[in-house]
């Protein structure tokens, strides 16, 4: 149940070949560390272009953030992407929400996040294939910390010392 069906560096590494391949027609993006640095107002550098490379290839996107909507209604519209904020990942409420907004089959659509305790759990009790990407800048707080070195008792991943 924590393991994902893929492990990516970052969302940026999902392109045209791999959608064909794995035959996705949409993502449910998580916000914080998937899309922009936990908390900020800004995406990350290139998630804007890589936005539009998959609307342009007709994917169906939404954000479904555990954050409120004070933090992920601002970011989402800069984005223009609809989003679901208060998800409650793992639990599968906002992700079938997301499903249904969607109107797209589960196993065409892939969950993207970075943590395994939230995106990857939830996605994978839901039945939706999951992709788990590193963040693009590890947090320095002890519960970030905390939290990686949880998750990497379920999943080895590189983590920075």
């Amino acid at each position: 149940m924590f393991k994902p069906k893929w492990w990516l560096k970052n969302v940026l590494e999902i392109d045209e070949t791999f959608i064909k391949n794995n035959h996705l027609r949409g993502f449910i993006l998580d916000l914080d560390n998937t899309l922009s640095m936990h908390g900020s107002p800004a995406p990350e550098q290139g998630v804007t272009e890589w936005l539009e490379k998959m609307k342009k290839l007709g994917m169906k996107l939404i954000v479904l953030s555990n954050n409120t909507k004070k933090r992920v209604e601002p970011l989402a519209g800069e984005l223009e992407l609809d989003f679901i904020s208060f998800g409650c990942k793992p639990l599968t409420l906002g992700i079938s929400r997301a499903l249904k907004k969607m109107r797209l089959p589960k196993k065409s659509v892939a969950l993207v996040g970075d943590q395994i305790f939230t995106d990857i759990l939830g996605g994978n009790l839901r039945g939706v294939p999951t992709i788990l990407v590193e963040p693009f800048h590890m947090e320095d707080k002890v519960s970030f910390k905390l939290k990686r070195k949880l998750e990497s008792i379920v999943f080895k991943r590189d983590l920075p010392q």
